[in-house]
Formats: structure tokens, sequence, C-alpha cells
């Protein structure tokens, strides 16, 4: 899975934000943001029917806070 897969998952699934909000925040068309995603529900399918392994890939990464995303704050307190 590349890192605009994992990311258009990220918005649209956990986050729940739609299409178009989410594509702005990419700064991909509506129509990229939907390619984008719909590619990355088929390799997680893939993945959990057949038992494989999931990789996440793509090139260095600055994410910024330590945080996974909105639930799970990883600053230390």
């Amino acid at each position: 899975m590349t890192l605009d897969e994992f990311e258009a998952i990220r918005l649209a699934d956990l986050d729940g934000r739609y299409q178009e909000q989410a594509a702005g925040q990419m700064g991909v068309s509506r129509a990229t943001f939907s390619r984008i995603v719909d590619s990355a529900h088929r390799k997680i399918a893939d993945a959990v029917v057949h038992g494989k392994v999931l990789r996440i890939e793509g090139g260095p990464v600055h994410l910024g806070a330590p945080q996974c995303c909105r639930l799970h704050d990883l600053r230390p307190r």
C-alpha cells in the first residue's frame, strides 16, 4: 500500500471525512481521491481475505506531532 493510499484510508475511514473534504486535504481532485481510496480498499481486502501481510511504503515521511490518529495522542504528558 502506498502512503497516499494509507492517508486516504485514514481520512475517509478513520476520520470519517467526506471525499471532497479529504481530497482537498490531500491536494488532489475528488475523482483522484476516489481512485486512491478504492485501490487501498482492494489491497486491504486482499490482505485480510488471503492472510497476506500489508506493507505500507513510499519513502521518508515527516508526521509532525506524534499522533497516529485523533484517538491516540502519543505526546508525553
